[in-house]
């Protein structure tokens, strides 16, 4: 038997500057199968996207610890083992499982899987006096988790003003009478209750008292109202979930509109198809906010733990909806290309298919999310820490109206864009200069070409 210790161990590593934990989508070789420096090993789903594993040594693959589809691996973890060329693979040593894969499940999931041997008892606890009298008055969250559950009212212990039977009340009673054995349709790791639940009906209120009402959920009756199913949380989705939370309680958000003229875009794009160059609003929206950054600097900053810091680039993220949620692949360096080199590139592809590698999208220095296609008018975005600002984009309308210069009315095409902004960073004037700038760029698509 070959030792564990005279093998190549390959763990789950950090592919991402914000990853704890992966997901196995694939392995590429198998157990017995020759592997060269820099061979892909198998493709990890990351916080962020699914990045190819490579091999930093020469051997041969000798054991698969953690088969694919494994979830919520955490960093460290070993997932095979390799011997060197020569040795025979087949007679590896497996570490402990211990060692070998801390588990992913959750302690409540091992807890499922023991069976809870209930207390012999020949009769159940009889139910406690009631512990109130007189009028009842109970808060909105007490009556919902009381009537949910079918717990008389009288039973809970009020520990609000003037008897107030509050939501921690209502608790606190729910785990002295527990609710019967959720179905798996209801929950992902039931626990079995040590506590036999009876059959018998309840005996009737007193007069005067508010009346037993049955639980809104049927247990073991698909679709039945209160029944639910757990959704796993991809890593992606969880990532997004923190960030948001981060932005929203750490940034004050402000917000500035501005309606945008994009006739002259339109113009321009029909001439460049004439030519068989295909280019798209949404290219010409990053060109523009690339060149306005590049003619105010003070706007291209971010926020480090120490204060503002100005950026020596301008990298522009692009919001990019994939089934898995959303991310940014990054346009590197867009102040200095053209729109048809911008609209060449197929990042966002790239990350409908979770293929980004890790530099493609970070490190941007301003965010654009365009739902225009989707039809959406004018929306309010958050912003993408530590970046400054985000731009919201929505779709183009026709609209009648007044032109100063001869004053005819005229039918505009008119697109409205929202600059989300950190106040700590970039104020309201600061913003308002700075739509002003990028409407003009965007409704001077020629010359902005040479900006």
């Amino acid at each position: 038997v070959l030792s564990a210790a005279l093998a190549v161990k390959v763990q789950m590593p950090a592919l991402s500057p914000t990853m704890e934990e992966g997901n196995i989508i694939k392995w590429l070789k198998k157990e017995g199968e020759a592997v060269a420096a820099g061979d892909a090993l198998c493709e990890i789903e990351t916080d962020k996207a699914v990045v190819t594993l490579e091999s930093n040594d020469d051997g041969v693959m000798a054991k698969i610890l953690m088969d694919e589809g494994s979830r919520n691996v955490r960093l460290g973890t070993l997932i095979a083992l390799m011997v060197e060329e020569g040795q025979d693979w087949k007679q590896v040593e497996i570490p402990p499982p211990e060692a070998a894969a801390p588990s992913a499940a959750s302690p409540a999931t091992h807890a499922a899987a023991a069976p809870v041997v209930p207390p012999a008892v020949s009769s159940p606890p009889p139910p406690p006096k009631p512990a109130t009298s007189g009028p009842l008055r109970l808060s909105p969250a007490a009556r919902h988790i009381l009537d949910t559950n079918g717990l008389d009212p009288k039973l809970a212990t009020p520990t609000g003003p003037r008897g107030l039977i509050t939501k921690e009340d209502a608790l606190n009673l729910l785990k002295k009478f527990p609710a019967p054995k959720a179905t798996p349709a209801m929950t992902a790791t039931a626990v079995p209750s040590p506590v036999p639940i009876t059959a018998t009906a309840p005996p009737p209120p007193p007069p005067g008292s508010r009346p037993n009402i049955p639980p809104l959920s049927v247990p073991g009756k698909p679709g039945a109202p209160g029944t639910f199913t757990e959704i796993p949380a991809s890593n992606v989705r969880r990532v997004i979930a923190q960030r948001l939370t981060q932005s929203k309680t750490t940034i004050p958000h402000a917000y500035a509109s501005v309606d945008c003229d994009m006739a002259a875009v339109m113009h321009l794009r029909k001439d460049l198809a004439k030519e068989q160059i295909k280019v798209s609003v949404n290219d010409f929206i990053i060109k523009a906010a690339a060149v306005t950054l590049k003619e105010m600097p003070e706007v291209n900053v971010t926020w480090s733990g120490d204060g503002p810091r100005a950026l020596d680039s301008i990298h522009i993220s692009i919001a990019v909806a994939t089934d898995k949620g959303l991310i940014t692949p990054i346009i590197k360096n867009a102040a200095n290309k053209g729109v048809q080199e911008i609209s060449a590139n197929a990042l966002a592809q790239k990350a409908r298919d979770g293929k980004l590698l890790p530099e493609e999208y970070q490190g941007g220095s301003f965010s654009i999310s365009n739902l225009g296609m989707f039809g959406i008018s004018g929306f309010s975005a958050v912003i993408n820490p530590p970046q400054a600002c985000i731009l919201a984009v929505g779709t183009s309308r026709a609209e009648l109206r007044l032109c100063e210069d001869d004053q005819t009315l005229r039918t505009q095409q008119l697109m409205r864009v929202t600059l989300s902004s950190d106040g700590r960073l970039v104020d309201d004037e600061l913003a308002s200069r700075f739509l002003d700038k990028f409407r003009a760029n965007l409704e001077q698509p020629r010359r902005m070409a040479l900006a």
